[in-house]
Formats: C-alpha cells, structure tokens, sequence
C-alpha cells in the first residue's frame, strides 16, 4: 500500500463526528470526564478490556509513574522497532527521559497537536502521515504507535492505521493514565499487542528463523521482565528434565515472538501479564504461575512446569534433588536477620517475599500495585500461610501505615516509602533498583539479597545518630531555609478553617 492508496479512504469525517474536545484535560484531573470522553469518543471496548485485564481496587489507581513508561521502555529494548508518541508535549516531554535513563539511544517520535487538529481528526490524518515517511524496512521491523491520555479520550482511531506499510508492522496502542493502572501493565498492553499480530503471522504461513540457533529440546518461554542472570539460572534448572529455557517476554527482537509460541509451556513468572496470557492460551499453550525462587518455591515450580510439559515423575524428582540440597546450602550460608516490609509496583514483590523469609528474615507485610491474579495464587497462598498480610493495588497510605504498624528493621519500597523509612530513622532500599535489579532465581538468587539487605540493616544505628542530631531542624512550619525561623500561627489556621465550614454549609442549605 502506498501513502496515495492509503489517503483514497478519508476516515477523517468519522473522527470528527466523535471527537469531543478534552485538549484542555490531562490525566492529573479529570479522569472521570476522559473517561467518558473516551467511552463516547468510541474507545469503550478497549477501555472494557482493560478494566477486565487490569482491575483496580481497592482505589483506582496506584501512586506511580506514567503507565506509558512502561509500554515506552518494550519498544525501546527492541531491535529494529521506532517508536512514536502522540499525547501532550509535556507528557511526552516528561517520557521521552525513559529513553535517557536505560540508555536506549533512540529517537522517540512525537506527532504534536492542538485543539484544532484534535477536535477536526486531523491528528490522526497527521499520525498516519508520520507512520508511512518513517516506515523503510531497511531501518525497522515494526513501527509502534501510543496514544497517551487526550488522544485515547479524543477518540484517536489508530486502529483505522494500516496493518503493514512496505514490509514494516505497524501497531497501534492506548495507553492512558486513566485506562492502564501502573507501568508494570503497560508492558503487557504492548506485550500483548505484539503477541497477537505475531500469532497471526504465524497463522498465515511460515515465518522468520529465530537470529540463534533453537534449542532441540522442548523450551519453556518466560514471561516477565527479569534479571538477565535468571533465564539462564532457570535453563540449568529445566535441563534434567529435559526441556529448555526459551525467550524472555518482552521480546528484544520480533522474530522472538515467533519463538516464544513454540513452545511446551509458558511460565508467568511475573503474574499479571493476563494480555499475554490471553494470545499463549488462544495458541493452545499452558500457562503455569510463580517461579523457582528459594526452597519451596523451585520445588514446586519445577513440579508445575514437569506436569504441564509431560514430563515423567522420576525426571521430575531427578531436577529436583539435583538443585534443591544447592539451594538449602546457599540460604543456609547467607541468613538474613531482621524485620522487614516489602512493597513495589514491579509485579515480583511477592517472589521476594518470599525468598526473604527462606532466606531467615520475619516478613509480617507485602505490597503489590499489581493485581491479583490467578497466576499468583501461589505465593499469595504460601505468603498468607506464614502470617504475611498480602495487600494487591496497595497504596502508598497501606504501605506507610504497615511501615509504621509493623516497625520493620528494613523498608524495602518505593520512592516514597522509603523516603518516610528514613524521615523514620529506619533503613530502607529502593525495590526496583536495589532489589528487583539482583538474581533471584535457583541457588543464585538464594544468597543474592543477603549482602545488601544486612548491610541496610546494620545502618540503624547511624539512622539513630542523624535523627538525634537532627531532630526537630527544618520540620513542619519551619520546613526550609530561612534567615529567621518562621513562628506558628495556630490561630489563622482556625481562622480559616472556620470560614471555609462556614462557606461549605451556606451553600449545601442553597443547594437545598
């Protein structure tokens, strides 16, 4: 199809019609209003799958980054694939630092647009101009599309793109702070996308060898984002029954894609990744839960992935005593001592938890921005059956208040958490680059925390030291630098807060 053809059909009088105008919203206020923005705009049915994929509750939405960070960092991690963003330039502005801060070294693409182009369909007729002139196969495999917040309220169509343009793939995805609830989930939301456009490739004939030669024994493909170290720990694991580690989804390259559906068994190590799911069982494939992380959960993960791939019960046990009197040794020769809280929004806090505690730590609270699914079950069931409190969608205030309720020796969290934890005078790590960037898979990932989680721990009494010498500096009214340290005043607070009762009740009597 050439760009001539492509314009022959002007969708443009049909996005017009639909388009309310929203150029002036962002998803820091009014959700609901894009919400049904969106709905009218004729985004309902994606805007129900994702509801169905990622529910929320028990508040809507966790406090973290723009989910299209997470959608953002897949594409930017694959090999011949461009990337282009249409949403509000401070938006873009602000995710375009993903690029910088994992070293993609690529050109994030970007169609701007006003109220004009929004409310007239001309943005879309300018999105489709920008995906033909960058479509040349000498340069990419696939052209990704994102429509952020305004443009998935607006109604943006970009499924009205074409398919394929000269041999290069073009998909198009919403992903709006008001439909997707953390960035952990928009990487499925691309994930998912890819899967399904590579499966209907597979479908209609024979597809692109894989760049590295496929394993000849049946391999098992691991969905999730992972420490690099971990696919090949979980190889190793997989060899005495006979099977191998296939590719890690996310995918680098397309071609992986193909591979990753050939395939015995999928193992969701990270569980909620339900659109990916969804495109491995329409294909047929088993898809088991949890991972091979400490004692008991390689034991039982090894029997899941055995049975869901036919393996036979000796081979199963063969793995198991080859590896688990390993892994007791190394959990043995690196204890961890003390209380600790987890809480994260990168979907394996609850393999953590769980290696912390065979590991000897007392782990009384984990929490997950992420949504329960059936593919967790385990390590939930585990977790609880050893007196942990389990909180899914936690929020920052669930987090805090565990923090303040449990007074862990360690705070292993967020940003946030941990910036409470040390106003706290309590050691804290930042989960995601401190504790999910570690191996901890098989008999590596057993000893991996054991160093910097007690060196953390043993910093409690420097804590002590600071907050003593610095108790009561720069708090509360007199937060800041200052020449002269500002007094309270009580009084105007009281002052104020009486007239706004005041203002509140004379207007719901009018209203009555």
């Amino acid at each position: 199809m050439t760009l001539e053809t492509a314009k022959t059909h002007d969708h443009t009088q049909n996005v017009t019609a639909a388009t309310p105008d929203v150029s002036g919203m962002s998803c820091h206020g009014g959700k609901d209003e894009l919400k049904k923005a969106a709905a009218s705009a004729g985004k309902s049915e994606i805007l129900a799958q994702y509801a169905a994929d990622y529910p929320v509750g028990p508040h809507d939405q966790p406090q973290s980054m723009c989910p299209a960070f997470g959608s953002l960092r897949v594409g930017l991690r694959m090999r011949r694939t461009a990337t282009i963003l249409s949403g509000s330039a401070c938006c873009v502005y602000g995710l375009t630092f993903t690029s910088h801060f994992y070293g993609a070294r690529r050109t994030v693409g970007y169609v701007p647009f006003n109220s004009e182009t929004l409310v007239t369909g001309k943005l879309f007729e300018d999105i489709r101009d920008a995906v033909f002139k960058l479509a040349d196969p000498d340069l990419y495999d696939t052209i990704v599309i994102t429509n952020l917040c305004v443009p998935t309220a607006s109604g943006v169509p970009l499924q009205l793109l074409p398919k394929e343009i000269n041999g290069v793939r073009i998909i198009g995805i919403d992903v709006p702070g008001f439909g997707v609830p953390t960035h952990a989930e928009a990487k499925d939301v691309l994930a998912g996308a890819m899967l399904k456009y590579a499966a209907n490739e597979i479908r209609q004939g024979p597809v692109a060898a894989p760049r590295t030669a496929k394993s000849s024994l049946p391999t098992v493909t691991l969905l999730g984002e992972m420490f690099p170290a971990d696919p090949v720990v979980i190889g190793r694991l997989l060899e005495p029954m006979g099977l191998a580690a296939g590719p890690v989804v996310p995918t680098r390259e397309w071609r992986e894609l193909f591979t990753a559906f050939d395939c015995a068994a999928v193992a969701a190590i990270h569980p909620f990744y339900t659109a990916s799911i969804r495109e491995f069982e329409n294909a047929g494939r088993k898809v088991i839960g949890s991972a091979p992380v400490g004692y008991d959960g390689t034991a039982d993960w090894l029997a899941a992935i055995g049975d869901a791939c036919g393996v036979a019960a000796d081979k199963i046990a063969t793995a198991q005593n080859m590896i688990l009197p390993a892994i007791k040794g190394a959990l043995a020769a690196k204890p961890i001592k003390g209380r600790i809280t987890v809480s994260g929004y990168e979907g394996s806090e609850l393999l953590v938890a769980r290696l912390l505690i065979e590991s000897g730590a007392e782990v009384h609270y984990v929490g997950s921005a992420c949504p329960r699914t059936k593919w967790s079950d385990a390590d939930r069931e585990w977790l609880e059956a050893r007196g942990v409190e389990v909180k899914f969608r936690a929020s920052l205030e669930q987090d805090l208040a565990a923090m303040e309720f449990y007074k862990p020796d360690l705070a292993v969290g967020t940003t946030p958490v941990v910036q409470k934890a040390k106003q706290m005078a309590i050691p804290a790590l930042y989960f995601t680059n401190l504790i999910s960037a570690r191996p901890l898979m098989g008999p590596a990932g057993a000893g991996s925390l054991a160093q910097v989680i007690n060196a953390a721990i043993a910093n409690k009494e420097r804590f002590d030291t600071m907050k003593e010498f610095f108790e009561g500096v720069g708090t509360g009214h007199a937060t800041g630098i200052w020449e002269d340290t500002p007094k309270d005043r009580p009084e105007f607070r009281a002052k104020y807060q009486g007239m706004l009762a005041a203002r509140a009740k004379a207007e719901e009597s009018t209203a009555i």
